[in-house]
């Protein structure tokens, strides 16, 4: 680091660490099953004769299609460049520096950590129970934290939180703090939503994206839902055009009424897909299968996870190590493919695992 940035560098940000995406690790690959992507490609037509104008703050045709989607009023959303602007927007709006804290709950999505430390803003942690289950006791016991974050489905566990577990620490926190429902995957269990909610708590956030179920991760494109005064809170510090056009187009056609279906249809085939996926993981030497099947993506433990993952890379297939994660050593998430995509992962651990003389 050069003299001048160590001088004017934040001194918080000295120790972060980037975030250890694959599209940072790794320069190659021919199957991505690392990131909770969707293996599908849809089409989408762009008209570019609005490209040399600013785009809306937030383009009516997205916010209209999306609440109509979500089941809530246009003035309880905020569109946002993916679900990770809407945790930061969080952060900046409802912390302040050097002074406030966040909550969250290991082993989690790492970037609520990632955008407090950033922000200067402290982080209490309260890990999940051995079952995956929330420690709602110890969560009610820390005092002074402005925002608590809920990965619902969690990522990396693919366990659902619940209900009544979520109802005491809204009611706890109901005049201290927000509550916030990352609801990232809930498409694949979208029972379990907390959308429909706000007019019973009036701390309640959930966070949304397009990245997975609607198979959009290129667009960055997520949703911020809660009670208007927070959403006009937050539109007091968001960009003041977050939304490109080109993205603003496609994602109003991915939410007709058409392309929803399709959206749905492509969850259900993945839903059966991941289910064949974990009962064949679960069958090899070895492998211990962790969690719940809640999202696109499976959690395995093998006391090989080192070897198992440097063999995938050479091989050109990555799959997410999460070792790193609290309580989670030894243990590798792999992304629900397509068929051949997880035939392939297979055929490749079956390889792996008989060079190695591993045995059940």
């Amino acid at each position: 680091m050069s003299k001048l940035v160590d001088a004017l560098i934040n001194a918080n940000l000295v120790p972060l660490k980037p975030y250890e995406s694959a599209r940072r690790l790794f320069s190659g690959g021919q199957d991505w099953l690392n990131a909770n992507e969707s293996p599908f490609a849809n089409p989408y037509e762009i008209d570019d004769s609005h490209f040399n104008r600013y785009p809306s703050c937030q383009p009516s045709g997205v916010i209209n299609g999306y609440a109509r989607y979500a089941g809530v009023e246009t003035s309880q959303l905020i569109v946002t460049r993916g679900a990770d602007e809407g945790i930061e927007l969080l952060i900046r709006t409802f912390c302040t520096p050097g002074e406030d804290r966040i909550l969250i709950c290991p082993p989690t999505y790492g970037m609520y950590a990632i955008s407090a430390e950033t922000c200067d803003v402290g982080i209490e942690r309260v890990p999940l129970k051995p079952d995956f289950n929330l420690d709602v006791d110890g969560i009610c016991a820390v005092d002074n934290v402005n925002l608590i974050f809920i990965c619902a489905p969690n990522n990396p566990t693919g366990t659902q939180v619940k209900a009544a577990d979520v109802e005491r620490i809204l009611e706890h926190f109901e005049d201290r703090a927000l509550v916030v429902m990352d609801e990232a995957y809930i498409e694949f269990d979208m029972a379990n939503t907390w959308a429909t909610k706000f007019s019973q708590y009036s701390n309640l956030v959930v966070l949304r994206t397009l990245s997975k179920a609607f198979a959009l991760a290129g667009l960055r494109c997520g949703f911020t839902l809660a009670n208007e005064e927070i959403i006009q809170a937050l539109m007091k510090v968001i960009a003041p055009y977050p939304i490109p056009e080109p993205v603003a187009q496609i994602v109003t056609q991915a939410l007709s009424e058409e392309n929803v279906g399709r959206m749905r249809e492509q969850v259900s085939y993945l839903n059966n897909e991941r289910d064949a996926l974990r009962t064949a993981l679960g069958a090899l030497p070895g492998v211990t299968l962790m969690g719940d099947v809640k999202a696109n993506y499976i959690l395995f433990r093998h006391p090989q996870s080192s070897d198992i993952m440097q063999y995938l890379v050479s091989e050109g297939m990555l799959i997410r190590d999460q070792s790193k994660q609290l309580n989670l050593q030894h243990c590798l998430r792999v992304t629900v493919g397509n068929a051949e995509q997880n035939q392939r992962l297979l055929s490749l651990l079956n390889t792996f695992f008989q060079q190695t003389g591993a045995q059940s």
